[in-house]
């Protein structure tokens, strides 16, 4: 739930815009959870995925179920493949695309006008500007050893968690293991709300939409790292996890 989509969309006025972004997220989320198959895979018990849910986590920077304890430095392959993986992911240009509709329907900005291409305008917007987050982050989380990934707390009672989700919105865990403020993902932000400001029309061009924008796409963080604290706890109904059935044995004991 990376919020670089946002701040065309969130501003004055246009709480109608964010209350419509929040419920299709919210879906978008569940139905994540929904898609598990509950066809045992041929390793045993384990159901296997249809893709939808790794696709989910990967654009919400999610370390998957992982909590804090279960902590490893990532190799810089690994970040590498991270980052291209998020660049690629279905769920980047399916909610762009919803997003670009909802800015088309509000006709914002306005100089864009309205058709297909003007469409195609607000989709690329929102599309940049997550390329521009996603590979500003990475640049610097390379250099600095820094892990935005979202793992869990692993604590107990509302409170306890909804702090330490709060507190990661603007931490990233370094090799040791330790959480230190996030050079990367705040520099992330503030290069997607200012380079973006470079195509944007006379209404939105502004160095103070640019700060507008990166206030918004923070303050949305803090909301995103507090659904992917709870989001394993809504969707485990959803996600069980099936035995395979043990293999029938006759009365002299052969497997059949």
């Amino acid at each position: 739930m990376d919020s670089e989509d946002l701040p065309e969309h969130l501003r004055t006025g246009e709480g109608e815009g964010a209350l419509r972004k929040t419920v299709i997220v919210v879906a978008l989320l569940f139905s994540g959870g929904a898609a598990e198959s509950q066809v045992p895979s041929a390793s045993g018990g384990k159901p296997a995925s249809s893709g939808l849910s790794d696709a989910i986590f990967n654009y919400l920077s999610m370390a998957g179920t992982e909590t804090a304890a279960d902590f490893k430095p990532m190799s810089q392959s690994e970040r590498n493949g991270m980052y291209l993986k998020s660049l690629a992911d279905p769920i980047l240009y399916f909610k762009a695309s919803l997003s670009g509709a909802i800015d088309h329907g509000n006709d914002k900005p306005y100089e864009w006008e309205q058709g297909w291409a003007a469409y195609g305008k607000r989709v690329a917007n929102i599309t940049g500007q997550y390329g521009i987050q996603r590979t500003v982050t990475f640049g610097i989380s390379s250099l600095m050893h820094e892990d935005n990934r979202y793992f869990g707390s692993g604590k107990k009672g509302f409170w306890r968690r909804a702090g330490y989700a709060i507190s990661t919105s603007f931490l990233a865990r370094h090799d040791n293991g330790k959480r230190y403020p996030s050079v990367s993902l705040i520099g992330g932000f503030t290069a997607a709300a200012f380079i973006s400001r470079s195509w944007q029309p006379p209404s939105t061009h502004s160095s103070g939409d640019g700060a507008t924008s990166f206030g918004y796409s923070m303050g949305y963080n803090v909301l995103a790292s507090t659904v992917k604290e709870f989001l394993p706890d809504l969707l485990r109904p959803l996600t069980k996890r099936h035995k395979a059935p043990a293999p029938l044995r006759t009365n002299a004991g052969a497997v059949e």
